[in-house]
């Protein structure tokens, strides 16, 4: 996400609402949900609806483990930028803690706009994630090939050998031989 205030910015938020926004998201990275709060409750109502906007509140619903408010403002996030994966990554995040909701559900949605993304790798990584927690393990390994077909592979293999939704398959991601540059299906992989 593009922070305001940085030099790629956000288009159309002007000070103040930039200055709200920005100091929003730094009290979240801070852990101060409520003051970040506050901030996001200073802007405009004409902002309120922004893609950036919307990802700050997605992240303090998410902070403060709010998973209904989350998974509606994905949808809002899904509205506001078509073209954007993070509406969808966020839904199915939020799908999987609802009450109701959970792995099946998440994955539903990754698997809806999958076609929509193919150049997305967190993706397959969070389809690898769900197999894998269904104890899908031969389909996790498939996902993982994925993301690592479209996305940088030691910073996939570095992420899923401390994700814990992956502990069943790191014996097999710590042998992978993948660099930074090497994009090929790592041994051991199914295809």
């Amino acid at each position: 996400m593009a922070v305001p205030g940085d030099a790629d910015g956000v288009k159309g938020l002007e000070p103040p609402d930039s200055h709200f926004l920005q100091a929003a998201h730094g009290w979240l990275e801070l852990g101060c949900a409520a003051d970040a709060q506050a901030e996001l409750a200073q802007l405009s109502e004409r902002w309120r609806a922004h893609p950036d906007v919307l990802e700050v509140r997605w992240l303090l619903c998410a902070q403060v483990q709010d998973w209904a408010a989350a998974a509606e403002i994905a949808r809002a996030e899904q509205a506001a930028d078509a073209e954007n994966a993070s509406g969808s990554l966020h839904l199915a995040y939020a799908q999987r803690r609802l009450p109701g909701g959970g792995l099946a559900l998440a994955r539903e949605t990754l698997l809806a706009v999958l076609p929509q993304f193919p150049q997305e790798p967190v993706i397959p990584y969070n389809l690898a994630c769900y197999a894998c927690q269904l104890g899908q393990l031969d389909e996790a390994q498939l996902w993982l090939a994925q993301a690592l077909g479209v996305g940088e592979p030691k910073m996939i293999q570095q992420m899923a050998l401390t994700d814990p939704d992956l502990r069943p398959l790191w014996p097999q991601i710590a042998a992978w031989p993948v660099t930074a540059e090497r994009r090929e299906r790592p041994p051991g992989m199914m295809s």
